[in-house]
């Protein structure tokens, strides 16, 4: 029997990236990919879940909200 992938709507964060991973830890620098980010400036919409907020929770300096839908 099959599962059907029932796609529910759900919110969405726009991030910005705001601070420079030079000189930061490589997990830093890793949660950034994580997040699709990777240069200065660069904004990303995603998906509004735990693992999202905990990546953005535990790089508040180099990220910003800018919408949440």
């Amino acid at each position: 029997m099959a599962k059907k992938a029932a796609k529910a709507v759900g919110k969405t964060l726009t991030v910005k990236q705001v601070g420079s991973p030079i000189r930061r830890p490589k997990e830093q620098r890793a949660t950034l990919v994580g997040l699709g980010l990777n240069k200065m400036h660069r904004t990303r919409t995603l998906e509004d879940t735990p693992s999202v907020r905990g990546m953005i929770a535990s790089i508040p300096h180099l990220v910003a909200i800018v919408d949440e839908t």
